[in-house]
């Protein structure tokens, strides 16, 4: 397994290149000039055409146009703004949430481009199982400029169908699984296993029904768990206000310069913050990844730019609502540079085992404060060692388990390299909080058990909501790579992987978010070629239907 999580390490590498963050940026911030602030329109008139002001049963496709947002939130709004705001924080500091801000308002353009596209090139044939999607844009789009560049046109297509079914294997299936299976045991004890089996049963009851029963599933699923997430949120909030005004003034701050090592965080850079930020929030929204374009392919409409407006609703719910809320939940309550839960009587030594590479003799778990250490629970202590670009300054969090050897409960330390010896920072130990736990401990702090009853319940209704919908995106993928007849075992092999995510090989905050940051990032260098190549076609369309609706052309249903 440590081959594998290393292969991960060295493709985020690649992958996440400082080049491809400021090419989506910069994407984004086109996109918003030359469709002259398309986000005012995503948020007057796309809220209209949500509520079924231009609605017309008559029109081509399966479901309305609140499904199909639904449908799309129910990938986006889910554990990427309870676990995945918890990573960027953890990584990359407060500063990460501003450039998570920035992502959600610059991609509010880009996922309306993406989506008028798909919307103008979707296949209709069958009208009550639309397809769409980048692969569709760029195989018939290809054909349309010159039929002997089809070929081309759907070798594309295939290619990022093959991103899609990474993605989908990765953040959409096994990212919502562990999460799930990591917080039922922390807090009932449940072994993980056993919630992957449940959630694999719950998801292939649904996503055997297909589009329908996903849009119909999540019309009622979405709007519930938002409401009872920000409800809480906004109760934590209440209890913390007078914190608020500086949390704000942090994360700004955050942004730009650097931020200090303080109790649990051990310091971040503002490019770090810019980093994770940016790639926790495009786990969240999706915005360049292409996988929303295939849900709303589905809605009801006759007007590509009309189920566009809507889709660029999604950045802002998605990530400058909801994951603002998580963030400031985290930050008010003090979870993220939270004080340690216990102190080593006496500091181990480091024992050099080869070269460069040391390791922390293993000590009795020393007793911790208000609660008692388990068999298995994963914690760390703060070392100085060579220097860390992420935290920018010399100091490493040193990962250890807990195990039971000879009748005692002892810390056996993960190995560090450094070329320095490597000196314990202080003899604080902290338990680690991965992703989602760490949030739901935020929650515990203003009230005991909120966080274990709540976050445990928005967890599995939001990773239930998410894994249905990236279901039937890779759904899509097969059927464009292989038809109809491989659809049934894709989705067998789908909900076998959200078993095999609570296996239990995933430990840390920094093996999850290799492992998403994998399936994202191939899919924002597979769909962003195709949007540049057809977004002239999309602003035309988008400038034409802006007209139409100033002039009054375009008339209100009854």
């Amino acid at each position: 397994m440590d081959s594998l999580l290393g292969v991960l390490v060295a493709l985020n590498g690649i992958i996440w290149h400082d080049i491809v963050l400021i090419i989506l940026l910069g994407t984004g911030i086109v996109f918003t000039i030359w469709s002259g602030l398309s986000q005012y329109r995503a948020l007057t008139h796309g809220v209209q055409v949500l509520r079924g002001n231009y609605d017309d049963p008559n029109h081509p496709g399966a479901i309305s146009h609140f499904q199909a947002l639904s449908a799309a939130l129910s990938a986006t709004v889910g554990l990427g703004n309870i676990g995945g705001v918890a990573l960027a924080i953890a990584l990359g500091g407060p500063g990460a949430i501003f450039w998570m801000w920035v992502v959600g308002f610059f991609g509010m353009a880009i996922k309306l481009t993406e989506v008028s596209l798909a919307m103008h090139y979707r296949n209709t044939d069958d009208p009550d199982n639309p397809h769409g999607g980048p692969m569709w844009v760029v195989s018939k789009g290809l054909k349309k400029i010159n039929p002997k560049l089809a070929p081309l046109g759907k070798a594309i297509g295939g290619l990022f169908c093959l991103t899609l079914l990474i993605s989908t294997a990765t953040g959409g299936n096994m990212f919502q699984a562990w999460n799930v299976g990591e917080i039922t045991e922390e807090y009932f004890g449940i072994p993980s296993i056993f919630a992957g089996i449940t959630l694999a049963i719950l998801v292939g009851l649904v996503i055997i029904g297909g589009i329908k029963r996903i849009g119909a599933v999540a019309g009622r699923l979405v709007p519930f768990m938002v409401t009872l997430y920000l409800l809480a949120g906004t109760f934590v909030l209440i209890s913390n206000l007078e914190d608020i005004p500086s949390m704000l003034m942090l994360i700004v701050r955050s942004a730009f310069l650097p931020q200090e090592m303080t109790g649990a965080f051990i310091g971040g850079t503002a490019g770090y913050a810019f980093l994770f930020g940016m790639k926790r929030a495009l786990f969240s929204n999706e915005a360049g990844q292409g996988t929303s374009p295939i849900a709303h392919a589905a809605a009801k409409t006759d007007e590509p730019v009309r189920e566009a407006m809507v889709a660029g609703l999604e950045p802002f719910i998605d990530t400058i609502v909801v994951c603002t809320f998580t963030a400031l939940v985290i930050l008010s309550t003090g979870v993220w540079n939270r004080s340690a839960e216990a102190q080593l009587n006496t500091p181990p030594d480091f024992i050099l085992t080869e070269v460069n590479t040391w390791s922390l003799e293993t000590v009795a778990a020393p007793k911790r404060i208000n609660e008692e250490w388990k068999n298995g629970d994963l914690v760390f202590i703060i070392v100085n060692a060579d220097f860390n670009p992420q935290s920018g300054n010399n100091a490493h969090r040193l990962e250890g388990r807990l195990q039971i050897t000879n009748d005692n409960l002892v810390i056996a330390w993960n190995p560090i390299n450094s070329q320095s010896r490597p000196t314990i920072n202080d003899t604080g130990i902290y338990a680690t909080y991965v992703g989602a736990t760490l949030t739901a401990k935020a929650f515990d702090s203003v009230i005991p058990g909120l966080g274990k009853w709540l976050i445990t319940l928005a967890v599995w209704l939001f990773a239930l909501s998410t894994m249905i919908s990236w279901s039937y995106y890779g759904e899509q993928g097969v059927v464009f790579l292989f038809g109809n007849r491989m659809v049934l075992p894709y989705k067998f092999f789908f909900c076998t992987l959200i078993i095999v995510a609570t296996w239990g090989f995933i430990e840390s905050d920094t093996d999850l978010d290799n492992l998403t940051g994998v399936g994202t990032g191939v899919m924002l260098w597979a769909n962003i070629p195709i949007m540049w190549l057809f977004v002239c076609e999309a602003m035309r369309s988008y400038h034409n239907y802006i007209a139409r609706l100033k002039t009054g052309k375009l008339k209100l249903t009854d």
